[in-house]
């Protein structure tokens, strides 16, 4: 007589059962997502998302992190960029897909999310995302500076303002998707400012 051997059913696919995870908790905070809700929505026993996940905290910093650095891979992305008008698009398009992939099942925007005011005892959320966000904004800001050096930005550009000005950009767009605005709405949104930048990449004191 065989023994079944405990752990992740032959279907588990972690990427999904993450991805699952984390739009629990985007939507009803850490405390307000038990073992139990997140055991079934995964279609898992307790005894396996804790051999897949460890304790609910482990799985819900893993969730936090894996999300918040997709936003960071969108800054890698735009600085590579050759131009500061194609750093620029490639920011905030990207991101404007990134915050609106709700319907694909992304949990949605993290800094409009539950989970920065209800986070584990492990994780300070919000310090975790500041500190993410201003390290992208530096990366930014490094940029700009280089396109200062090179000729693609005026050498009286103010790069700390608009550096500021982009990044408000980034927050207006991930605001507005959290109340609900659609893609096409936000593409529409960027691409204005993009056009209203463009005219005046020269000029910017």
């Amino acid at each position: 007589m065989q023994t079944k051997r405990a752990g992740r059913p032959p279907s588990f696919d972690r990427e999904i059962a993450l991805r699952e995870a984390a739009r629990l908790f985007w939507r009803h905070g850490f405390s307000g997502t038990s073992t139990r809700v997140l055991s079934s929505a995964l279609g898992i026993s307790s005894s396996s998302l804790y051999a897949a996940f460890g304790t609910k905290a482990d799985l819900f910093e893993e969730a936090i992190r894996t999300y918040a650095l997709r936003y960071s891979a969108i800054y890698d992305s735009a600085v590579a960029e050759p131009t500061v008008e194609r750093v620029i698009e490639r920011l905030l398009m990207d991101s404007v897909t990134e915050f609106t992939r709700s319907t694909e099942g992304h949990p949605g925007c993290l800094t409009g999310s539950a989970v920065m005011a209800d986070t584990s005892a492990t994780l300070n959320v919000r310090k975790y995302v500041a500190d993410l966000q201003d390290a992208d904004e530096a990366r930014l800001g490094a940029r700009l500076q280089r396109a200062v050096v090179e000729g693609d930005l005026a050498a009286t550009t103010n790069v700390t303002v608009l550096t500021e000005l982009v990044q408000t950009l980034w927050q207006g767009l991930s605001a507005r998707a959290d109340l609900g605005a659609s893609r096409e709405e936000l593409l529409g949104v960027a691409s204005l400012a993009l056009t209203l930048l463009g005219p005046t990449r020269t000029k910017i004191q």
